[in-house]
């Protein structure tokens, strides 16, 4: 008796996983597609790339009615004037960068409890389609309308009031990284790494903040208020300093002052001047620039003398002066170290 035929060796699972996860098995060329989507093949193609899914061969029937729809809808956005020439690249890499990051987190978990149950792998994978998928997907779109919200709401505020985007930008680095990584497993690190991330995200949200991204071992979080950025910042510091808490020791470096906002994140000098000085931040300290030191003063650190006392009275703060810091694209950076009075 004949075999079933299994081209791809896996036992049949990714063609269980693709119509389950697409709805049916792939059967459509990228030119059926295109045609059924009524759209050329270059911009079918383009959208694919920018999504950061691999070139397929031209008569590969890789794709099914689902990816018709994706590209109906990516022309309805065009049509509309959301997706245009200038905004279409950085939008549409976003989706698939985070995506992308979201589904290889989700598969591990899936696989993680599949394992914890003495169940295989992939048992977790398919088990997407069935009760995880549909409860997954739900709770996802509920927090991307959430943030909308919060997001449409500081939009809204900033035009009232007719101010340009002011924020307190601070970069979060852990101290002894590299070190502590090599006496980790794989499995280890990214359990010490979600836990930091977890436990800062749980005080800069108590505290009005957000945090934008986070760059290997390290967090950029960013707050409307210097006071409230001021407060995460010395936490998170306080935090690593006590032996006897287990989260890590950290520097942080903040700046203040007007950013350029695009796709969920922030640029321009003050973004770049608090990477700088978090770079310099001794291990458990708070380094802050000439922004900060005026919000939280209430004074003007461009007209104090260089070797002047900033133990400045009257606020929630200890300012201590040093010598100007020169860094990679700043020279001679006016700045201090913040402490609680």
């Amino acid at each position: 008796m004949n075999q079933p035929v299994d081209p791809a060796g896996d036992g049949g699972v990714i063609g269980a996983l693709e119509q389950h996860l697409l709805g049916e098995a792939p059967h459509l060329t990228q030119q059926q597609v295109a045609d059924r989507a009524g759209v050329s093949v270059d911009m079918a193609n383009e959208l694919w790339h920018l999504l950061g899914f691999a070139r397929v061969p031209d008569d590969a029937a890789a794709f099914t009615t689902s990816d018709v729809r994706a590209l109906e809808l990516a022309s309805d956005l065009i049509r509309l004037g959301v997706l245009s020439a200038e905004r279409q690249e950085g939008l549409v890499r976003t989706w698939g960068r985070s995506f992308a990051r979201l589904a290889d987190w989700q598969v591990a978990l899936l696989a993680d409890v599949a394992r914890e149950m003495g169940a295989d792998p992939t048992v977790g994978l398919l088990a997407i389609s069935d009760e995880i998928m549909p409860r997954v997907e739900e709770l996802q779109s509920y927090a991307w309308r959430r943030h909308l919200l919060s997001a449409g709401s500081r939009m809204l505020a900033e035009s009232s009031s007719g101010a340009a985007t002011t924020l307190a930008v601070c970069f979060v680095d852990i101290v002894g990284y590299t070190s502590r990584s090599r006496t980790l497993s794989d499995r280890e690190l990214v359990a010490w790494l979600e836990s930091f991330e977890a436990a800062v995200l749980q005080l800069t949200v108590d505290r009005g903040g957000r945090i934008i991204k986070n760059i290997g071992d390290e967090l950029l979080i960013v707050a409307d208020s210097p006071e409230a950025m001021a407060e995460i910042a010395l936490e998170l510091t306080r935090r690593g300093a006590d032996p006897a808490d287990p989260f890590p020791a950290v520097r942080a470096g903040v700046a203040y002052g007007d950013v350029v906002t695009r796709l969920g994140d922030v640029f321009g000098p003050v973004v770049n001047i608090a990477a700088r000085l978090t770079s310099v931040a001794r291990p458990s300290s708070v380094l802050i620039d000439l922004g900060m030191y005026d919000a939280l003063s209430g004074r003007s650190g461009e007209a104090d003398d260089e070797h002047a006392n900033d133990d400045t009275s009257g606020t929630a703060y200890r300012f201590r002066r040093l010598r100007r810091v020169s860094v990679k694209g700043y020279s001679r950076l006016k700045v201090w170290v913040l402490q609680l009075s």
